[in-house]
């Protein structure tokens, strides 16, 4: 009986220092992954991983994580200039969750068979990528407050207009930013002058190589776009 106690706690001492192990080589994985993981086509700033599912270092040793979450921020495409007016629409900030990855040789480098999640564009990058003299904020209700300044040839003089604007998607990769209403007050020809500057379409710039765009949403932190792909591959 007394061998029997023994073993127990011999049992438990020792799944409590594996399971201290555990987290520490986990701990120490995630702090070096955040200074390597990259998307293929994009270069990306601060980074944080989380590794999810237990225990961690079973998985390590099969070369396959069942779970990683990905936060990348400030994206940029690789060895692609913007185009002529610079008006693409940048992303900054990915939040991904990436199923079932694959680690290559020497863990530098991996593939998820699935990926889902978000791509967030700020309303300050909105305002950057809309026409010059625009500026782009929340407007509550799920629609964007789009405000502009235009020169009436009639009146001979400048006015600033508002308007609530219903954000979608525009094919695999654009962003369409149309208003529900541009009063006329009467004046001819002022809807198309207002809607010459707040009606716009804007190509995502800095989307990883796999994912696709699904649906968008309006949020007061800006537009958070859900997205999801297969095959995603990481690299330093």
């Amino acid at each position: 009986m007394r061998a029997l106690r023994i073993l127990l706690v011999l049992a438990v001492v020792l799944g409590g220092i594996f399971v201290v192990v555990d987290r520490v080589a986990l701990y120490v994985v995630e702090s070096q992954a955040e200074d390597r993981v990259r998307f293929t086509g994009v270069e990306t700033g601060s980074a944080e991983v989380s590794i999810k599912g237990f225990p961690f270092l079973t998985q390590l040793a099969g070369s396959r994580l069942d779970r990683v979450d990905v936060t990348v921020k400030d994206v940029t495409v690789k060895d692609v200039k913007a185009d002529a007016a610079g008006r693409s629409l940048r992303i900054s900030e990915i939040r991904a969750r990436l199923h079932q990855v694959a680690l290559g040789d020497g863990y530098t480098s991996a593939t998820a068979s699935r990926a889902t999640g978000t791509a967030v564009v700020s309303y300050a990058d909105l305002t950057a990528a809309a026409e010059d003299g625009v500026t782009v904020a929340y407007g509550g209700d799920g629609k964007v407050k789009v405000t502009g300044t235009i020169r009436v040839p009639l009146l001979d003089k400048q006015l600033s207009r508002s308007v609530l604007s219903t954000v979608t998607l525009a094919g695999d990769d654009t962003v369409k930013v149309h208003a529900d209403e541009v009063p006329g007050e009467g004046i001819p020809g002022l809807e198309g002058l207002v809607r010459k500057k707040t009606d716009f379409e804007r190509k995502i710039d800095g989307l990883p190589e796999g994912l696709e765009l699904e649906k968008i949403a309006v949020t007061p932190d800006g537009l958070e776009i859900s997205v999801s792909g297969s095959d995603i591959a990481l690299g330093r």
